[in-house]
């Protein structure tokens, strides 16, 4: 199993991509969602191979959609939002993403970490702001000293997108030379100028777009039934 790492977090962390799983045809090979049509058994083996990596630890995923709440996750279990935080030692959190981009957070003082699945709903709805925000309040972090890896995502490329968008998440969009009334979207740039105006300046970006990279799932280019991969982070133990 391959993941992509964040040369500039310490706490055990990972990108998942599609390599190293079992599941087949468009969900190849290691899809990690039960709602897009794989084999349930499929996706179990997958996620037991990505928990193994990990040391078996127990997990705290969410019910995404697409807003901006952020949970403070204490133990196992899920929840509906699209970021979480913690200090639990070795409690893993996990955000499931295929275009829009997963975020880690770390607090090298308190040791606190947090995911967050941002696409341009998400962003909009202030998801980045809420991350930090949560982290501040719960663990007393200061912005100043935070890590931030932002993984794979659709790439400004690639995101065609309507002017109501762009709008929404506050430019960072060029027109689409070839569909007039439409603009290319760079999401990520959207997400480093948010956390970097809140104070974090330790940012890290994966610079792999889903859309264009075949060893990832994408939701636009593959359609409904793109698998899902996984960030991850937790406490070191």
């Amino acid at each position: 199993m391959h993941t992509i790492q964040a040369p500039n977090l310490e706490s055990p962390h990972g990108f998942t991509t599609r390599e190293g799983g079992v599941s087949q045809g468009p969900y190849a090979t290691l899809n990690l969602s039960y709602a897009v049509g794989d084999r349930p058994e499929h996706v179990a083996e997958n996620r037991r191979r990505v928990l193994a990596a990990f040391g078996n630890p127990p997990s705290f995923g969410l019910d995404q959609v697409h807003g901006g709440r952020v949970v403070v996750a204490r133990g196992p279990g899920t929840a509906e939002g699209d970021a979480a935080v913690t200090d639990v030692p070795g409690l893993l959190l996990r955000v499931s993403v295929a275009d829009c981009y997963p975020l880690l957070f770390e607090d090298p003082k308190s040791g606190a970490v947090g995911v967050a699945h941002a696409g341009w709903r998400g962003v909009a709805a202030g998801v980045v702001e809420n991350t930090v925000q949560a982290m501040q309040e719960a663990f007393k972090s200061d912005p100043n000293e935070l890590r931030v890896a932002i993984g794979p995502g659709i790439c400004g490329r690639c995101y065609q997108v309507g002017p109501e968008v762009v709008a929404a998440v506050g430019g960072f969009a060029r027109p689409d030379p070839g569909a007039e009334g439409r603009f290319l979207l760079d999401l990520a740039a959207a997400i480093e100028a948010r956390l970097r105006a809140l104070g974090v300046q330790n940012v890290w970006r994966a610079n792999r777009c889903t859309f264009e990279d075949e060893e990832l799932f994408s939701y636009r280019r593959q359609g409904r039934k793109s698998g899902r991969m996984w960030g991850v982070i937790r406490p070191a133990l």
